[in-house]
């Protein structure tokens, strides 16, 4: 599990120099440009990050052969990465090639080149550091270089605002090969990063474990067997991340060696978790329990995570008349929203 900001220098220890250019590519896919870019930059630490497990698969499969010596490939989503790996003017490089347009409006959250992105992207970026970006949609062009144009701190660095050409030293990934077999045009996006002062965006890193304990006179099978899902959102705080919302789903319960499990997908601005929340007996005090974020899949205690494990406590509390909160390492100061004020 890679620390928040990740000390890249230390990842590539034994295949690049310290302080080497760092490259990163967004939805590497096969993997066919990250190739590219390893054979063109030598020397620089060349990540990339999908959530596709066949791709990851797929390149490291390429990395055990050698053909990646200086590439790290990273599961995560693209705001994770940026908002939590990467420390401000840090990056030479950031490349997209051909990302999902996402043009329903309920998918509009899941862009990649909204100017809320863009704005940590270019944070990123050193300054002389170069975003490339390449669509053969049309009409994700068009909003492409709506937002980069508006992105302070940013300059196009080609006389049109894209180009249909690939440019100069680009390969031809396999996925440009079948988008020219069936005849749709690529557009090609170049900027640089400016002198412009940008407003603050530091590295989000993890708070606190949450903890807290309570008393309640009920057995687990007790507890497990009174639960029934529900869901809870809450603003998201700043300066940590981006505006937005918390939510969180508990879905299910279960109990086992006395001490009950609750399933919770939390979703905030800059990632996405499925955790596991405990509600667990503590030994020395009769009565009384600790719930806190389980250790299955590794989890990262956000925001989210401690208003998730807030929300649980709440319910198995309103178990019980008797019941109390005992004691309370949390994070507190959410604000709740109400079914009105909820987003879509």
């Amino acid at each position: 599990m890679l620390p928040w900001p990740c000390d890249w220098d230390a990842l590539f220890a034994d295949d690049a120099p310290a302080g080497g250019p760092l490259i990163l590519e967004i939805g590497f896919g096969y993997g066919h440009f990250l190739k590219h870019l390893s054979a063109q930059n030598p020397q620089a630490r060349i990540v990339g990050v999908e959530i596709a497990n066949e791709c990851l698969v797929h390149v490291e499969k390429m990395r055990d052969r050698g053909d990646l010596p200086n590439v790290r490939a990273v599961f995560s989503r693209a705001e994770t990465a940026l908002y939590h790996l990467f420390a401000p003017a840090s990056l030479d490089q950031i490349h997209v090639n051909f990302p999902d347009p996402w043009f329903k409006a309920r998918h509009e959250r899941r862009r990649l080149m909204t100017p809320s992105n863009l704005a940590v992207m270019t944070s990123r970026l050193k300054p002389g550091g170069r975003l490339y970006l390449a669509t053969d949609i049309h009409d994700y062009a068009l909003m492409s270089d709506e937002a980069l144009r508006g992105t302070a701190g940013l300059v196009n660095t080609l006389p049109a605002p894209w180009s249909d050409d690939p440019l100069p030293g680009r390969i031809i990934t396999k996925y440009e090969r079948k988008a020219i077999a069936e005849g749709r045009a690529r557009h090609y996006f170049a900027y640089r990063r400016d002198d412009t002062p940008l407003p603050d965006l530091p590295v989000i890193t993890e708070a606190p474990m949450p903890h807290i304990t309570l008393a309640l006179p009920l057995t687990a099978p007790e507890i497990a067997s009174a639960f029934t899902s529900f869901s809870a959102k809450a603003a998201a705080r700043e300066p940590r991340g981006m505006a937005g919302q918390i939510s969180v789903n508990a879905s299910e319960a279960f109990t086992g060696r006395g001490a009950v499990l609750v399933e919770c997908y939390v979703s905030e601005p800059t990632i996405h978790q499925h955790v596991a929340v405990m509600i667990v007996p503590i030994k020395e005090r009769p009565g009384e329990w600790a719930v806190g974020l389980g250790t299955l899949g590794s989890p990262r205690p956000t925001d989210g995570i401690h208003f998730a494990v807030r929300k649980v406590a709440e319910w198995a509390v309103s178990l019980h008349p008797d019941a109390r909160i005992t004691g309370d390492k949390a994070r507190t100061g959410f604000e709740s929203l109400t079914p009105d004020a909820q987003s879509e």
